[in-house]
C-alpha cells in the first residue's frame, strides 16, 4: 500500500492541471449557494427557519446535484488511460491493482471533500435567524459524504469498464438516476417497491439528514463502496487478459 499516496498525488495533479477540478468546484459551489439561498429565503418568509434548512439542502438538492458531478469526477480515471494507451504502462508497473484502484478512488474522494468544504459556512448564515442544531448538521454532512463516496465508487467501477469518458459518465449518471428515482417509492408498501427503495443510496440519507446516526445505513454505504471497489479491482485485473 506504499504506492497509494503517489497515485493519489498523481491523480490530484491531473485534476488540477485540467479544467475538471475548477469546473466542478466552481459550478458545485455556485449551485449549492443558489439552492441554499432559495431555501433560506423561503424559510424566512414563512418564519419556519430552523435546522430544517440544511436538512432540505442535504436531502432534496445536494443529493440530486451529486448525480451530475460524481460521474464527471470519475469518468476519466480509467477511461482516459485506456483511450491514450497509458493503461498498459500502469498495468505493467510494479503497483498492485488494488493500490491503483484505491489511489484513484481516494483522489476523487479528496476532491469531493473539498467541494463539500466550500459549503461549511452555510450553517453560520442561519445563526442570525435562530440557533441551528449542529449535531443534526454534522450528521447531515456525514450522510452526504457517505452518499458521495458511494456514487464515486460506482462511477469508478463504470470507468474501469469503458474506453470512452462520455460513455462512462452517461452510464454512471443513468444508473444513479434510476437509483435516485426508486428512492421515491417510500409511500408504497409492496415488497418490490420496498426492496427497490432499500437498494437506493439516496434513501439511506434520510436518517442522517434528520440527525439520526444509523448503523444500518452506515453499513449499507460501507458495503456499497466495498462491493463497487471490489468489482473495479476485478475489472482492472480482467483487462490484463484481453
Amino acid at each position: 500500500m506504499k504506492k497509494i499516496p503517489a497515485i493519489i498525488a498523481k491523480e490530484l495533479y491531473t485534476y488540477f492541471v485540467s479544467p475538471v477540478a475548477y469546473f466542478v468546484l466552481i459550478i458545485f459551489s455556485s449551485l449549492s449557494g443558489f439552492f441554499f439561498y432559495a431555501i433560506l429565503l423561503r424559510a424566512v418568509v414563512r418564519q419556519e427557519l430552523s435546522t430544517a434548512v440544511m436538512q432540505v439542502l442535504f436531502r432534496n438538492y445536494l443529493s440530486v446535484t451529486l448525480l451530475f458531478f460524481t460521474p464527471a469526477m470519475t469518468m476519466r480515471l480509467f477511461s482516459e488511460e485506456k483511450k491514450t494507451g497509458t493503461i498498459e504502462l500502469l498495468m505493467t508497473s510494479p503497483v498492485r491493482d488494488v493500490e491503483i484502484v484505491l489511489g484513484k478512488y481516494l483522489a476523487s474522494l479528496i476532491l469531493y471533500l473539498l467541494m463539500l468544504a466550500l459549503t461549511l459556512f452555510f450553517p453560520l448564515m442561519i445563526e442570525p435567524f435562530g440557533q441551528p442544531d449542529y449535531g443534526q448538521i454534522i450528521s447531515g454532512y456525514l450522510g452526504t459524504i457517505l452518499l458521495g463516496a458511494s456514487f464515486l465508487s460506482f462511477g469508478l467501477m463504470i470507468s474501469s469498464m469503458c474506453r470512452n469518458q462520455i460513455v462512462s459518465a452517461l452510464t454512471s449518471f443513468g444508473v444513479l438516476l434510476i437509483l435516485w428515482i426508486v428512492s421515491s417509492f417510500s409511500d408504497r408498501t409492496d415488497t418490490t417497491s420496498q426492496f427497490l427503495k432499500y437498494i437506493s443510496p439516496v434513501t439511506h440519507l434520510d436518517d442522517f439528514s434528520r440527525g439520526v446516526l444509523s448503523i444500518k445505513d452506515t453499513v449499507y454505504y460501507a458495503s456499497f463502496i466495498a462491493v463497487s471497489l471490489f468489482c473495479t479491482v476485478k475489472s482492472v485485473e480482467s483487462a490484463k487478459w484481453r
